[in-house]
């Protein structure tokens, strides 16, 4: 069980409850390379939250959520050239955020954890992806995958001559991304390439071997401090963008919504890039050489980097135009930066941590 002396405040704990009722957010735990995401469809029933004096958690028919949080928020690009991203990444020190690290296939044992009764009963596997603050697990229930994979244990699941693999893809068993700060559970279908099978809309998983090498915990352009790490993310409504991506009007509620989010827990020095571009002149925006979504994972280059890339398309998108995003600046830019984040976004509400095993 989780220690909790970790103490998340108030405000902390209401920006989770607000945002597991809202069915433009999505969440997700992962690592670079091995991600499980939740979000709510545009015609499931609706599901109330359960709220926790920590956070709380939400279950549908096609996925589950869990959390316990502290935030940093942040923006970026995306292969469009008139979006961006938007985001809030919840983080604790390296040391902290430490999981279990498995490289190879290992049964845990029956998942005392679930978050529907009707699992309670399945066996947890660590696919062992490597990544040292999230454990991407398996559910089994049904006994020939049981068999093989119980077989395979012990063996890299990236491994060509390992048969788990293949047989996972073609079970569709839950998936379940754990870290020290909740987590995801995924009931859908596992989208393939080699069965055409496209990713289903809502929760859904990605495990890609390539970005998996490389070791990172995350993009090179999501901005968290030197020495901690994403043990859960939150992406609020997007303004120009719907749940699955699609291009939609400018909803300057969104807008205001998440730029709200980015004054109380962005890093002041991301906060005051987007200042200077929404002021500077319109023919000094960086308009012809706008990082694409391909370019995300290089270090952002120059003084700007994304968050001012993000300020630029802000700015042309936005009905009102750059007088309206300053103006809207200004007037939240009188309450300073919130005394609990330090000068690179770090929270101060973590006051320690020890021990644990998976649960928020």
């Amino acid at each position: 069980m989780l220690d909790r002396a970790m103490v998340a405040d108030t405000e902390v704990v209401n920006l989770v409850q607000q945002m597991l009722g809202d069915e433009e957010a999505g969440w997700n735990i992962g690592t670079f390379g091995a991600i499980a995401e939740f979000h709510h469809v545009v015609g499931d029933l609706p599901a109330k939250p359960v709220e926790a004096p920590d956070g709380g958690e939400l279950v549908t028919e096609r996925g589950g959520i869990r959390s316990d949080v502290q935030p940093i928020a942040y923006e970026g690009l995306t292969k469009r050239p008139d979006g961006w991203t938007q985001g809030i990444a919840f983080c604790l020190p390296a040391e902290d955020a430490r999981m279990h690290g498995r490289d190879v296939l290992t049964e845990i044992g029956v998942d005392h954890e679930v978050l529907r009764d009707e699992d309670k009963n399945d066996v947890l596997f660590d696919l062992g992806v490597g990544a040292p603050h999230v454990d991407f697990c398996i559910r089994v229930g049904e006994p020939s995958l049981l068999n093989t994979l119980r077989a395979c244990t012990g063996r890299s699941i990236l491994d060509a001559m390992n048969p788990a693999m293949s047989a996972v893809k073609a079970a569709h068993p839950h998936r379940i991304c754990l870290s020290r700060l909740g987590r995801v559970e995924v009931y859908q279908p596992i989208g393939s390439a080699a069965t055409g099978m496209a990713s289903p809309i809502g929760p859904h998983t990605h495990v890609l071997p390539g970005l998996l090498g490389t070791g990172r915990s995350h993009s090179a352009n999501t901005p968290i401090p030197e020495g901690w790490m994403p043990a859960l993310s939150l992406h609020p409504a997007n303004p120009v963008t719907d749940r699955v991506g699609n291009a939609r009007p400018f909803d300057g509620t969104a807008f205001e919504a998440f730029q709200n989010l980015l004054d109380a827990f962005g890093p002041p020095r991301l906060r005051r890039r987007k200042v200077a571009a929404w002021r500077s002149r319109p023919g000094g925006s960086r308009s012809s050489g706008l990082r694409s979504g391909r370019e995300q994972n290089k270090p952002p280059g120059g003084t700007c980097g994304p968050a001012a890339d993000a300020a630029y398309r802000e700015r042309r998108s936005a009905p009102w135009g750059l007088a309206g995003c300053v103006r809207s600046r200004r007037r939240r830019g009188r309450r300073g930066c919130p005394r609990r984040m330090m000068p690179h976004g770090r929270p101060l509400t973590v006051i320690s941590r020890t021990g644990g095993n998976v649960e928020a």
